[in-house]
């Protein structure tokens, strides 16, 4: 649960730079967001290796 509540974190502190990007048109908050998307994506795989590692103990 620990590494889910980091993703959450994760997502809302990338929130500014989005709302920099779309809105204000502002480059430099891009790059910050791809990165920030990045990281999501690495974390969001480790929760889904994680569960699926303790899905299959309980099996």
């Amino acid at each position: 649960m620990k590494k889910f509540e980091e993703l959450k974190a994760l997502i809302a502190s990338i929130e500014e730079d989005a709302d920099k990007f779309y809105n204000k048109a502002n480059s430099a908050a891009g790059t910050r967001v791809r990165k920030g998307m990045q990281d999501i994506k690495n974390l969001a795989q480790e929760i889904r290796s994680e569960v699926q590692d303790l899905k299959n103990k309980e099996a």
